[in-house]
């Protein structure tokens, strides 16, 4: 798989941390963000292949920075993980185009495989 860079944005450093750790062993660019306020403000945005971000974060959460990314030119998968999962997240953030809906904590090498799944379309 070529280099490509994936943003990972979640409040909780441990599991930015943890994730980055995980797709830089594939291979993989990384870029964090403990914020999607910060993220929407880098120049990540536009070099970002794919998103993989928390659902609940204190300011914008995860499913409102994917509704804030639908309307953009710039279009790339969107993955969403939360440790409180609800069939109502997973059912808004499907809706709205989610590539993948993880589970807090997350298979490895389920995530893994979405990451690369979607990388490869």
């Amino acid at each position: 798989m070529p280099s490509q860079t994936i943003s990972i944005v979640d409040d909780d450093a441990e599991v930015r941390s943890a994730t980055a750790s995980l797709l830089r062993s594939i291979g993989l660019d990384v870029c964090t963000f403990a914020s999607a306020e910060d993220f929407l403000a880098s120049t990540e945005l536009h070099e970002t292949a794919c998103l993989i971000a928390d659902v609940h974060m204190p300011g914008m959460s995860g499913l409102e920075l994917q509704g804030r990314l639908l309307p953009m030119a710039r279009r790339f998968p969107v993955i969403l993980m939360t440790a409180h999962p609800t069939d109502g997240a997973r059912a808004e953030a499907i809706a709205k185009g989610a590539a993948g809906f993880f589970a807090k904590p997350f298979d490895a090498d389920a995530l893994l495989a979405c990451v690369e799944d979607n990388m490869t379309k």
